[in-house]
């Protein structure tokens, strides 16, 4: 119980990634916000999961992250409830495909917001917070297109590589102070939603679910394996440790050798 007695937000929580790192924090003895969209049925299922095997506060804030009002409001809703935030993980993510060509505006737009600006706003709210108490954790979801590119992505991709500069600067700013600050980079990760895609590929193909899993990965990996929302979690659990205390600024490859090609 490495965390017990620190406070988490964790953004875009509810599902997938996100929520696979709020549970690794969780049983690790911290106390979790969650935050996203999901029906209110299963956000308070999640919470109760949470709560039961892990015996820790576990709260959520639906705030909108696509403006700083909305950080900023999630961000003391936090702090209202916990009375401080000793981990920020900057995870909330959208995506939309398209070429650059015909990619609409307002889809740039939004992508950039929620999956970039989001994460400044909030590492601009907590640390204050963080450098008062001599210590903090911030870890942004990045990807490993946030090291390489990919067609009909530029937003996300765009929003990935500002997602390990805001990680640099950070972690070089707070570089003695307490806090460090990192960047997950995940390659092809079986979340729900992949899982779904899987099984769709496979009933069009007349595939098998295994079948596909290794055409999808395979497109872009060496190794024929997706990450899990636990192993993410899990390396999340490592960078809050005193072990990764002077690991900052750095992107952290968890992709199978994607970006090693």
């Amino acid at each position: 119980m490495g965390l017990h007695g620190k406070f988490a937000l964790v953004t875009g929580s509810t599902s997938g990634i996100g929520l696979g790192i709020a549970r690794a924090l969780a049983a690790d003895g911290a106390a979790i916000m969650l935050n996203g969209f999901a029906a209110p049925a299963d956000i308070e299922r999640e919470k109760s999961a949470i709560e039961a095997e892990f015996g820790v506060r576990v709260g959520y804030s639906g705030a909108d992250l696509s403006s700083g009002a909305g950080v900023r409001q999630m961000v003391a809703e936090t702090e209202a409830a916990f009375g401080q935030i000793d981990v920020l993980v900057n995870n909330a993510g959208i995506q939309f495909v398209e070429d650059i060509a015909e990619f609409p505006e307002e889809k740039w737009d939004a992508i950039i917001a929620i999956n970039l600006s989001s994460a400044f706003h909030g590492i601009k709210a907590v640390t204050p917070g963080m450098k008062a108490r001599g210590w903090g954790r911030i870890i942004n979801t990045a990807s490993a297109h946030g090291l390489v590119g990919s067609p009909q992505k530029v937003a996300y991709v765009a929003a990935k590589h500002g997602i390990l500069g805001i990680t640099k600067v950070a972690g070089i700013e707070l570089a003695n102070t307490g806090i460090t600050v990192n960047a997950i980079c995940p390659g092809w990760v079986l979340t729900p939603l992949v899982e779904k895609q899987l099984h769709d590929r496979a009933g069009r193909n007349g595939t098998s679910f295994e079948q596909e899993k290794i055409a999808l990965v395979s497109e872009k990996q060496p190794m024929t394996q997706f990450s899990t929302p636990e192993q993410i979690g899990a390396l999340a659990v490592f960078l809050c440790s005193d072990a990764a205390r002077t690991i900052t600024g750095a992107p952290i490859s968890i992709d199978g050798g994607w970006t090693a090609q």
